[in-house]
């Protein structure tokens, strides 16, 4: 699996800050207006979501520093669904400065961090501030992809698909056993060892956006399972870093 060290991931977090500001300066009021890739949401809406979830890390860390916790969003679920429906319909430069300012606080505040500060606790997933770093990682990159201006799965990176395959082995259903295998790379076996396996077949960014529920876009992918064709397999709810409220 994926061996990322916290230098690299600042380095990762950068570039797909960059990308996201990039994307965001070239759009125009009607642009935000228009659908997302994410069914109901505007281009608005994931937006509003990514400045929300920067200052909601940068907010992890800056806590953590001082040694205490705070809940990711104001209000849990709902305070952040509030939040992103408060602030989708804003104007594309109120959108840039916001997101502008998220990314800024994140950033500053994981670049900030000496070795042992990534190894703090946060209250998300009950994990530490490197945990934190990585959904940051996987919000902005996976989102990048959702806001549909064309930059899609195929220019996700290597180490992020493997993290993804990491990560997302959470959706593997019960007693069942992945055995990923992408175009010219070793496989990587996720979910129940023993359990009853099916091989997925395709390229690497393709089988990571499949997994991560996103459209594949540089093939089609082929499932097995004891040597015979299969359809994909089902798979289990993307891992919640937010408890959902009734």
């Amino acid at each position: 699996m994926t061996s990322i060290t916290p230098e690299k991931l600042l380095e990762e977090l950068r570039r797909a800050a960059d990308v996201v500001t990039g994307i965001a300066a070239k759009l125009d009021d009607q642009d935000v207006l228009a659908p997302s890739e994410l069914p109901g949401w505007t281009r608005g809406h994931v937006l509003a979501h990514l400045d929300g979830i920067a200052n909601a890390m940068a907010r992890q860390v800056e806590y953590a520093g001082r040694g205490e916790s705070i809940e990711l969003y104001d209000g849990g679920f709902e305070g952040r669904t509030r939040a992103i429906e408060l602030a989708a319909g804003h104007s594309a430069e109120q959108h840039r400065a916001a997101l502008a300012a998220a990314v800024g606080r994140a950033l500053g505040a994981f670049g900030s961090l000496e070795a042992a500060g990534w190894r703090e606790p946060i209250s998300y997933r009950g994990g530490v501030v490197f945990d934190g770093g990585l959904a940051l990682w996987r919000e902005l990159t996976i989102h990048a992809t959702d806001l549909g201006t064309g930059r899609g799965p195929e220019t996700w990176s290597k180490p992020f698909c493997e993290h993804l395959f990491e990560f997302l082995a959470a959706r593997v259903p019960e007693g069942e056993r992945f055995v990923l295998q992408p175009l010219g790379l070793p496989s990587v076996a996720v979910g129940a060892a023993g359990g009853r396996s099916t091989a997925i077949n395709g390229m690497l960014t393709d089988i990571a956006a499949w997994l991560a529920g996103r459209t594949p876009t540089l093939g089609s992918l082929r499932a097995t399972a004891a040597a015979d064709g299969v359809e994909l397999p089902a798979l289990l709810p993307w891992p919640a870093g937010v408890p959902v409220t009734n």
